[in-house]
């Protein structure tokens, strides 16, 4: 957790009022846009955050709040800052892999790179397209190549996704295989097909079903859990109580897919809403503005979403 400390000069109760808006309207926006905490203490603001970089781009933009407070600020001034500053990028140091240099495309993708490396546990939750898992990935192979872990192990729940797994051949392994071809893609991209097989015979890289996670405890490893979304609250429960020493869990999903029966809670959802005071733990939310994918997937997420399934019944 990173902090940092903004004076704001001849602060009056009226400029206070003018820049906190009706109810706190405009702290809240600013928190909940840049993931932060923002206390205001007398003529002193504190900025709380997942990474240094991110809490100094806030006082940045706060700092030019003030100045316009002599009247009141409105969300659309706001909005408008928000933006300017987003196309603005945050510094983040590229992952540095053997073969390749990766770098951040948006200040959330910098931000969640940041804290991966900053927390142990990191969750990442957003639409497809938004690099969540790729990053991820990215970082485990770095922290490997680095000597800071020894084993890297991706796991994703074996959840239909509309379709039954029982009529595909093979064991259950063989069956998730379509399931895990994002990370398997990864992987070939960034450390090359033949060494990827090689680290694969050896186990020091694991791709397994969340179900073969069970009465495992995982010292000196990176492990992802992709597809997070489609964990119980159990499961949930029973993978993060996988980590052992010399750790790290990076949690992603996507929470506008998720494929469970009827009735049953996301284990994602949950733990996101338990977690999300533990200064330890890292949550970062992407929207459809960050996907990097063709242009017109970001149309595409967002008419799905502004128009839900209970629309057309």
């Amino acid at each position: 957790m990173a902090s940092t400390h903004l004076v704001l000069p001849q602060l009056t109760v009226e400029r206070l009022a003018n820049l906190c808006g009706a109810f706190h309207q405009n702290i809240t926006l600013i928190e909940q846009s840049l993931q932060i905490a923002i206390k205001i203490h007398d003529s002193h603001v504190t900025f709380s955050g997942s990474s240094e970089p991110v809490v100094t781009h806030a006082a940045a933009i706060f700092t030019k709040l003030y100045n316009q407070s002599s009247s009141p600020v409105n969300v659309e001034q706001i909005k408008l800052l928000l933006n300017i500053e987003e196309s603005q990028p945050i510094m983040s140091h590229p992952v540095k892999l053997s073969r390749k240099l990766i770098q951040p495309r948006n200040n959330k993708q910098a931000a969640f790179l940041n804290s991966i490396d900053t927390h142990d546990i990191t969750f990442a939750v957003g639409p497809a397209g938004t690099g969540k898992t790729y990053l991820a990935v990215s970082k485990a192979i770095e922290c490997f190549e680095k000597g800071e872990v020894q084993r890297l192990v991706f796991v994703r729940p074996a959840v239909e996704a509309g379709e039954k797994l029982g009529f595909l051949p093979g064991d259950l392994v063989e069956k998730v295989l379509p399931y895990l071809r994002p990370i398997y893609d990864a992987l070939y991209e960034m450390i090359g097909f033949k060494e990827t097989q090689k680290l694969l015979q050896n186990d020091v890289i694991e791709i397994l079903p969340l179900a073969f996670m069970r009465g495992r405890t995982l010292n000196e490893a990176f492990i992802i859990l992709d597809e997070a979304q489609n964990t119980t609250i159990l499961q949930m429960k029973m993978f993060l109580t996988r980590m052992g020493f010399a750790s790290k869990i990076v949690i992603t999903g996507d929470m506008t897919q998720v494929d469970l029966p009827k009735g049953t809670q996301s284990g994602l959802a949950h733990a996101v809403k338990i977690f999300n005071d533990i200064d330890e733990i890292s949550i970062h939310s992407f929207t459809s503005r960050e996907v990097v994918r063709h242009p017109l997937i970001t149309k595409i997420v967002d008419r799905y979403e502004n128009n839900k399934e209970e629309d057309f019944k």
